[in-house]
């Protein structure tokens, strides 16, 4: 009897198949590649599972571009940089870059990679797009560039460096976003903007001098998350914010943001009707974070969380969970915690640690309006309802501490985890019922542009960082968390905690701690593996028949 060989490669390569998506074409653009130019890459006609692969090269590509293609959730299209021999990222610059002739593309003056709105390719909503590992910079005046008629022009100031028009399920991850007017911009478009999650970037130095309304982002989405990125100062003399957005379904979580003229400014859906009818408008999640208040670097508030159009009735007039944040600010005189804009917007607070270095006095926890109910924080001595007026309402449930010090290990070197016998050691609450299930607190964020699962020990601690005795993995792989390998030289890098690269049992409890260890496999992937199980089976089966 003849055996079917064949059929024996069947299973495995099923098996294969369903757990990685199957690449369409590679596009390998830079020295040495197949392509020598981003403009030789067909973004015309990108497919999914396509991929381009930018390679580092010591000169920046100086080329601009629009994505405007569709891929699929299996196979998304991946526009990934290839990092050099040192670590550093490939740079994309918007300084005297041209255009593709083959693409036509409005708002060439907005950005340097542009996503949706485009001729050529053919106006689509771009869906499943993916842009990594990427240094994308100077989308900014003076600069100018080539545009696709050949012709000469001049960013707008309000340009970016990421520059989205409209796209669903888009993901930016592990960039360096720098130099330009607004870092990255994201419109909502109607409502088609969709779905969007920004994960280990480091943006930083952008704004126009002069001017507050360019920031280091500027986002309106139906969902969208920012994750374990690192934002840092803008430009000199610029006086926008560091996170601006207008979402529904924002959620901030386990990032390190620093400076600006306020760290989170939260405000009205004031670009669509779709935004503030959305029912996650009305809910806001900020968690895990590190907040950080220079002294000299603008507004005295920390987070601002209403609206800021006028129009009252589109302000955000839902709910702030505010929770396991470690707000640092040195600025010499007074800092207000929020601004709520009105009566009807109100913060839930608990587990946070606010430190304030001025001391006693100088820390207010709201500019004058809303409601803020307190719950388990630990605040800086002295610390007052407001430094002017109270025209809303602080609900103190008196669980709270202050002092002076809250006990972290290097205050002055920014290393803000808990040293031993610090106060705020498990001493936190439960979350809120409306954090639950979807906003635990899975993860904490690591120095910098990297994460961390969360130690489980006993009561968790107050703040961003839970002091744990036992060595823990350096990432979970149950969140998929952006891993800082040293592609982007980041000068802050030596600071503070770092993620420990210990190869110890993630469900070790040796001194009554634990780290969360991997999920399981998902019910849709298990249930995939054994439709092609079956599938291999049958044909085995079919297989010995013929033979």
């Amino acid at each position: 009897m003849v055996k079917c060989r064949s059929c024996w490669l069947v299973l495995p390569l099923l098996i294969v198949t369903a757990a990685e998506p199957a690449w369409a074409v590679d596009y390998a653009v830079g020295p040495g590649q197949s392509l020598a130019a981003i403009a030789d890459v067909p973004w015309e006609s990108l497919a999914p599972g396509d991929r381009v692969l930018i390679h580092w090269r010591d000169t920046p590509y100086r080329e601009k571009w629009v994505i405007c293609r569709r891929g699929t959730a299996d196979q998304p299209i991946v526009i990934s940089g290839v990092p050099g021999p040192g670590g550093d990222l490939p740079v994309i610059t918007g300084e005297d870059a041209v255009t593709p002739q083959a693409l036509n593309f409005w708002n060439e003056e907005r950005g340097v990679i542009k996503i949706g709105g485009a001729n050529s390719p053919p106006d689509d909503l771009p869906a499943h797009i993916v842009i990594e590992n990427l240094d994308v910079r100077s989308g900014r005046p003076p600069y100018g560039f080539t545009n696709d008629d050949g012709g000469q022009s001049t960013y707008t100031e309000n340009a970016a460096a990421i520059y989205v028009e409209k796209a669903e399920h888009l993901i930016v991850r592990d960039c360096m976003i720098h130099d330009s007017g607004n870092g990255l911009f994201i419109g909502v478009n109607q409502g088609q903007t969709q779905d969007v999650l920004i994960e280990g970037n480091w943006v930083f130095d952008n704004g126009i001098e002069g001017s507050i309304y360019e920031h280091n982002s500027y986002t309106s989405a139906l969902g969208i998350t920012f994750q374990f990125n690192h934002y840092g100062p803008l430009r000199a003399d610029c006086g926008g914010n560091n996170l601006k957005d207008r979402s529904a379904g924002l959620v901030v979580r386990y990032n390190w943001i620093e400076s600006g003229n306020r760290q989170l400014d939260l405000v009205d859906g004031e670009d669509h009707p779709t935004v503030v009818n959305d029912p996650r408008y009305r809910e806001t999640f900020v968690y895990g974070n590190v907040l950080v208040e220079p002294d000299g670097a603008g507004n005295s508030q920390i987070v601002h969380y209403g609206g800021d159009s006028g129009t009252l009735s589109d302000y955000r007039k839902g709910t702030l969970y505010f929770f396991h944040n470690t707000v640092v600010s040195t600025r010499a005189g007074n800092t207000t915690l929020l601004r709520l804009s009105t009566i009807d917007e109100h913060a839930d607070a608990r587990n946070n640690i606010v430190y304030v270095t001025e001391g006693d006095g100088y820390l207010a926890l709201l500019s004058s309006d809303g409601v803020l109910d307190l719950s388990h924080n630990w605040l800086t001595q002295g610390w007052v309802d407001v430094h002017g007026t109270l025209d809303g309402v602080i609900n103190d449930d008196l669980t709270g501490q202050e002092g002076l010090d809250p006990g972290f290990e290097d205050a002055p070197g920014q290393d803000f985890d808990l040293a031993a016998g610090s106060p705020c050691l498990d001493t936190a609450t439960a979350l809120p019922a409306a954090a639950l299930p979807d906003h635990q607190l899975l993860s904490q964020y690591a120095v910098h542009r990297a994460a961390l699962p969360r130690p489980v020990e006993g009561p968790p601690d107050l703040g961003a960082f839970e002091r744990c005795s036992t060595t823990c993995p350096s990432a979970d792989a149950s969140v998929d968390p952006p891993q800082d390998s040293g592609t982007i030289p980041d000068p802050d890098s030596g600071v503070g905690p770092t993620p420990d690269s210990g190869t110890g049992d993630p469900d070790a409890n040796e001194a009554g701690c634990a780290c969360r260890s991997t999920g399981p496999p998902s019910s849709a992937n298990l249930l995939l593996l054994l439709l092609l199980l079956l599938a291999g089976l049958l044909l085995l089966r079919r297989c010995r028949r013929w033979g």
